[in-house]
């Protein structure tokens, strides 16, 4: 199973739900990608909870005027198709008001900061 297309579906979900927070199991990766998700003012605000076989993140969801802050996300590498893009590569998503999600060598990055780091990778999801 794919857990970071789980991850974004459950917020996605959730937002248009209007529930107030969403958790899912704990892992590295989402957990870092969580956090850009914070610092890129999608989300309101992560929290680790439990041990073990209960780790669990619980994600706070951002609303502006009633509307979720995430309008919309698309998994670009898949496991079954996994897409790489050289740093010439990277581009810009919605003009600018999104933010593509790239795993690179220093670790998960907005297409922004890999772009003036001047890194590759590969592309995990787009968000706007």
């Amino acid at each position: 199973m794919d857990t970071i297309s789980d991850m974004l579906i459950r917020i996605k979900n959730a937002q248009a739900a209007g529930r107030p927070n969403v958790e899912m199991p704990f892992s590295n990766l989402k957990f870092a990608l969580a956090k850009i998700l914070e610092k890129e003012n999608f989300i309101g605000g992560i929290e680790e909870k439990g041990k073990k076989a209960n780790h669990k993140i619980s994600i706070t969801l951002r609303y502006d005027e009633g509307q979720g802050a995430i309008q919309g996300v698309l998994r670009k590498s898949k496991p079954g198709r996994r897409l790489y893009l050289k740093k010439g590569q990277i581009w810009p998503v919605k003009q600018g008001y999104g933010r593509a999600i790239i795993s690179t060598s220093k670790g998960l990055m907005t297409n922004k900061e890999a772009k003036k780091a001047g890194l590759g990778g590969e592309i995990l999801c787009e968000i706007w």
